[in-house]
C-alpha cells in the first residue's frame, strides 16, 4: 500500500514536467503579428496604405527550414518595405546561416534596410565584416548613421537608420537636425533612448531590443530588459511624446535568457496612413 502511495506522489508531478515542454516550445516559436496603424499629415496620397515590416532581434533563431515560418508570416503582412532593427545573430554564439536564409527570401518580398544592435558591435572584427558582407551581397540596405529618401510616384519619406555604436554620439542630431514636411522613420536598436528620440525631429522610431521584457507575469508585467534592468518601462508597443510615437517590438529570438513566458515572438507591421 505504501508503496503504491509512493508511486502515485510521481504521477502528477511528472505530468505536469511532459505538459510544461510543449508549453514553452509554444511559447517560444508561435509568431505574433501586431498591426500598428500610423497616422500623421505628413503622409501624403502616395504613401497612404504603405506597409514596412519590423523584424527584430532574431538572434539565430530558425522558424522552421528555411526560416519558412517567418518568410510566410511576413509574406501575410503584404509589405511594402522590410526594416530589420538590430541583433540578426547573437554574439555568444555566432552563426549566420539563419540570417542569411531570411534575408535571402525577404528581399524577394520588399525592399530590405538593415541597422546594428549591441550582439553585432560585439562580434569580432571579422565576424562582424563577413556578416555585413553578406548582408550585401544579398541586397539589403546597410543604414549605418544614414538617411535613405523614399520616393513613391514624386512623394517622400526619409529613413534614417541610426548604428548602435552611435547611440551615445550626436550622430541622430546631425542626421535629423534640419525640420522637413516629409515624414521621417528613424530605425534604432534601444528603446530605453525614447527620450533622446523625440527631442530630434523625427516621427515615427521602430526599435527592439528588450526582447518583451522576456517573462510577462500575470499583475506583475514585463520582469527584466537589456540595459532597462528589472520591471522596464519599454518593452512592447507604443509609445507616444512630443509628436514622435516609438513602437517596440518584442522581436523573435533569445539570447543569455534562453526562454520566454506569455511573451510570444513577434513581428511588427505598421500601415501608414494621411490623418
Amino acid at each position: 500500500m505504501k508503496k503504491k502511495f509512493c508511486k502515485k506522489r510521481y504521477i502528477i508531478p511528472c505530468i505536469l514536467i511532459l505538459l510544461l515542454f510543449p508549453f514553452c516550445y509554444w511559447q517560444n516559436n508561435a509568431i505574433n503579428i501586431t498591426e500598428y496603424p500610423y497616422h500623421s499629415p505628413k503622409i501624403t496620397g502616395a504613401w497612404e496604405g504603405c506597409r514596412i515590416v519590423q523584424i527584430s532581434d532574431l538572434h539565430n533563431k530558425r522558424f522552421g527550414k528555411g526560416q519558412k515560418r517567418l518568410v510566410d508570416s511576413i509574406k501575410k503582412c503584404r509589405p511594402d518595405y522590410i526594416v530589420l532593427t538590430g541583433d540578426l545573430v547573437d554574439s555568444n554564439r555566432f552563426d549566420m546561416a539563419p540570417a542569411r536564409e531570411l534575408v535571402r527570401e525577404a528581399v524577394k518580398i520588399a525592399p530590405v534596410y538593415y541597422i546594428t544592435g549591441n550582439h553585432e558591435l560585439w562580434l569580432d572584427e571579422a565576424n562582424y565584416n563577413s556578416l555585413l558582407s553578406m548582408l550585401s551581397e544579398e541586397q539589403v540596405v546597410i543604414l549605418k548613421d544614414e538617411c535613405e529618401t523614399l520616393t513613391r510616384n514624386g512623394d517622400m519619406i526619409e529613413l534614417i537608420g541610426l548604428d548602435d555604436a552611435s547611440l551615445r554620439s550626436t550622430a541622430l542630431n546631425d542626421l535629423a537636425k534640419e525640420t522637413t514636411d516629409h515624414l521621417r522613420i528613424l530605425l534604432s536598436h534601444e528603446p530605453q533612448y525614447f527620450e533622446k528620440y523625440c527631442a530630434q525631429n523625427v516621427d515615427l522610431v521602430l526599435t527592439g531590443h528588450a526582447h518583451g521584457g522576456q517573462f510577462i507575469l500575470p499583475f506583475v508585467g514585463p520582469v527584466v530588459a537589456p540595459d532597462q534592468g528589472l520591471f522596464p518601462k519599454y518593452t512592447q508597443g507604443s509609445f507616444e511624446r512630443n509628436g514622435t510615437t516609438m513602437l517596440v517590438s518584442r522581436g523573435l529570438g533569445n539570447s543569455v535568457i534562453p526562454v520566454r513566458l506569455f511573451n510570444y515572438p513577434e513581428i511588427v507591421c505598421v500601415e501608414l496612413g494621411k490623418e
